[in-house]
């Protein structure tokens, strides 16, 4: 899904190799179980260099979260594009979410995890994510017809995609999670027809 970044790390500046590094480690093994000398080990920085980018944790998380919103968001996009919104509008979805439950990298989405990591205990976190949703919604309404109830039903089939995204992050077989979603989108594009 995303290019790999690994066998480049070591070439990046240091600012970048710490937030790559974070990348993975945040997304793959959780962002409270990453510690600080983990990140300096596998990111091959001092401790002096680490500080000097990231003073704080927090500065790190925010850097991550808006890192892998990049990412992310360019993925998905693209991903319509690619699996054909111009010709099969909101059906591309299914094609996009099962690209990206099929990448071996999968482990849900980064910013429901970081938000039931933290809670009510960092609306910087909360804020993010409620961002990086506006801007799934937003990619998703992209690929509807113009109309009445446009936004109503992106936003329906933005709560859809997270529902279906916590059920395959739980294990649950992607295929049939992608035949159920399909069943979802299609009675939802129905409704409006």
């Amino acid at each position: 899904m995303f290019p790999s970044i690994d066998s480049c790390r070591a070439g990046l500046p240091a600012r970048e190799r710490i937030l790559v590094t974070a990348h993975d480690l945040f997304y793959g093994e959780g962002i409270r179980a990453t510690g600080i000398d983990k990140l300096i080990a596998e990111s091959g920085v001092t401790k002096v260099t680490f500080y000097r980018h990231f003073p704080s944790k927090n500065d790190l998380i925010r850097s991550y979260l808006d890192h892998r919103h990049r990412l992310w968001i360019d993925w998905f996009r693209g991903a319509l594009v690619r699996h054909g919104c111009a010709e099969l509008g909101a059906m591309a979805l299914l094609a996009t979410l099962e690209e990206w439950w099929t990448d071996e990298r999968f482990r849900g989405c980064a910013f429901i995890n970081a938000a039931v990591e933290f809670g009510a205990s960092s609306d910087e976190v909360l804020e993010v994510s409620r961002l990086h949703k506006e801007d799934m919604i937003k990619a998703i309404w992209s690929t509807l017809s113009p109309g009445r109830g446009r936004q109503a039903l992106a936003q329906s089939l933005a709560l859809a995609v997270d529902g279906a995204i916590v059920h395959v992050q739980l294990g649950m077989d992607a295929r049939r999670v992608l035949a159920n979603f399909e069943q979802i989108l299609r009675a939802t594009l129905k409704s409006i027809a």
